[in-house]
């Protein structure tokens, strides 16, 4: 295990096999963090009944193929905020490496708003990664919390369409009944992300690839069929 701010990707930067962060029921961890835009907020203050909170950073391929889908819940749902809790680069290189400093970590949440036009409010964890590990440090997870601040659904991988259905099923008061069965990314994003990280990158992505697979794709889907997911409702308190 290396420091939190890696250098280069290795599987052993995660727990893949441990759900870790808030269930679904307890309370949300709640931070003061600064935003993309210079802002100083509560993570929890948000309006609506629901807050839909995702994890990623610019150079997580699967954070970036799903903003497409993820970025549009709030104009879906009014009654609902987004947010991006900024995180460590999941896969650096040369062109966009691990961060060094606080402002490095702010400097590349501006880059999601401004170059990959971003609309969701970010959020910048501090340099540590403080808010990251209290969700349980996944590069893409992914947390639905009530008015009360409650977990009512979680994703360690975030799958939109899972999400979307899990959100709907809240808001219309029926049983959640959605499982985030792991997809992995398209591969033109896995190309088109890596690339622009820079050299070391792919090599790293690739290397920890099989190992990626057998554990997400394979056996953490394979428990998904079997879970029940737990009784909760928008009214849910912790």
């Amino acid at each position: 295990m290396t420091g939190y701010n890696y250098d280069a990707f290795s599987t052993d930067d995660y727990d893949f096999e441990r759900a870790a962060g808030p269930e679904v029921g307890r309370k949300a961890p709640d931070f003061k963090l600064e935003t993309s835009d210079g802002e100083i907020r509560n993570l929890l203050e948000f309006e609506g009944d629901f807050l839909v909170l995702e994890l990623g950073s610019i150079t997580c391929p699967l954070f970036q193929s799903r903003r497409g889908v993820m970025s549009p819940l709030s104009q879906e749902f009014p009654n609902v905020s987004s947010a991006v809790l900024y995180v460590r680069e999941a896969h650096p290189g040369a062109g966009i490496q691990g961060h060094k400093t606080f402002a490095d970590k702010r400097a590349c949440a501006r880059r999601l708003k401004e170059e990959d036009g971003e609309t969701r409010l970010v959020y910048v964890d501090d340099f540590q990664g403080t808010a990251h590990k209290a969700y349980g440090s996944m590069p893409n997870a992914v947390y639905i919390i009530n008015k009360n601040g409650c977990v009512v659904y979680k994703a360690e991988w975030n799958n939109p369409g899972a999400t979307r259905s899990a959100l709907k099923s809240l808001i219309t008061g029926k049983p959640i009944r959605a499982k985030s069965y792991f997809r992995p990314a398209r591969p033109a994003t896995v190309h088109k992300t890596l690339r622009r990280a820079g050299k070391g990158a792919a090599g790293d992505f690739f290397k920890g690839l099989p190992f990626l697979f057998w554990t997400n794709v394979i056996k953490r889907n394979l428990r998904l069929v079997f879970n029940r997911p737990l009784p909760v409702s928008a009214d849910t308190k912790c």
